[in-house]
């Protein structure tokens, strides 16, 4: 259900993003947002991975540097059925952790130096299990292609801002002139918002999607449990040491969102609330439970 459901979600998107091209320039307008759509998923789909890794600081680290990190991503690989991926530090004592990479073959997982401090090693081991998954499942692919799309619709929508602040929607005919700066005003104020909501809908979906297969690959939902609630709080605390600017575009890749929130603000998080994905693992502990 939560593969359709993201799967509906990303043709609603790219639909938004066609609708636009429709709205500009009509059939013409439409193959060319086709066009920018295609390659700006090209460029994610082998640039993103680097990108990320360099916006958050991260650094490769071998087995000789961290090798009881090592050892724990070894024994969930083997538990997953996947590749190992490489491992990669974030100096940096928020606790939090992320994947990457286009493929279960060109992945990455980071983690920083505080998540490795807060959590005991089983729950270490569930949120590498989460991770994982998000590589098994393709969800790394699955939010470049989304978060290009998106990233489309904005980009679109900042120059029609402009167009509209140095009179592109006037025309000679009075009632075009009007139709054109209403259609413009669509774009440049609903149309972003509509993809942001669907952006983040995909997001949160596919993190609910992790948290079930990492937690029966690890053996241990309350571990997972457990290590959200305490990256909640610790989040809380202490934030990430990377702009905003820089961070929110990527934020939807980490295990808990390091943008807090309250509120309406939730309504624009990258990730479910925390008590949902606790209460639905603990309901998950008493049909699995824990390994010995």
């Amino acid at each position: 259900m939560n593969t359709i459901k993201t799967f509906f979600l990303i043709a609603l998107l790219t639909g938004v993003l066609l609708l636009i091209g429709a709205m500009i320039g009509g059939v013409e307008g439409v193959m060319l947002f086709l066009i920018i759509g295609l390659a700006l998923n090209f460029l994610g789909f082998w640039f993103s991975d680097r990108l990320v890794l360099a916006m958050t600081r991260a650094k490769e680290v071998t087995p000789e540097e961290m090798p009881e990190l090592h050892k724990l991503v070894e024994e969930q690989v083997y538990l997953a059925g996947i590749p190992k991926p490489k491992i990669y530090l974030i100096h940096d004592q928020t606790p939090n952790a992320f994947a990457t990479g286009r493929s279960k073959h060109h992945a990455s997982i980071a983690v920083t130096e505080g998540i490795m401090r807060l959590l005991d090693r089983d729950e270490l081991g569930g949120v590498i299990a989460h991770e994982l998954a998000h590589v098994g499942n393709r969800d790394t692919l699955i939010m470049t292609v989304v978060a290009a799309i998106a990233t489309a619709i904005s980009m679109i929508a900042w120059m029609m801002q402009w167009s509209l602040i140095f009179g592109g929607g006037r025309r000679n005919d009075q009632g075009g002139g009007a139709a054109s700066i209403v259609a413009l005003l669509v774009i440049v104020i609903v149309m972003p918002i509509v993809a942001t909501l669907i952006r983040l809908a995909i997001s949160r979906t596919r993190e609910y999607q992790a948290d079930k297969p990492g937690a029966h690959t690890s053996g241990n939902p309350l571990a997972l449990a457990n290590a959200l609630s305490k990256l909640q709080r610790g989040n809380e605390v202490r934030h990430l040491d990377v702009a905003k600017e820089r961070l929110e575009p990527v934020s939807h890749l980490f295990i808990v969102n390091p943008l807090s929130g309250e509120g309406m603000v939730r309504l624009f998080s990258t990730h479910p609330p925390i008590e949902e994905r606790v209460a639905r693992l603990e309901a998950m502990a008493r049909e699995l439970p824990p390994r010995r």
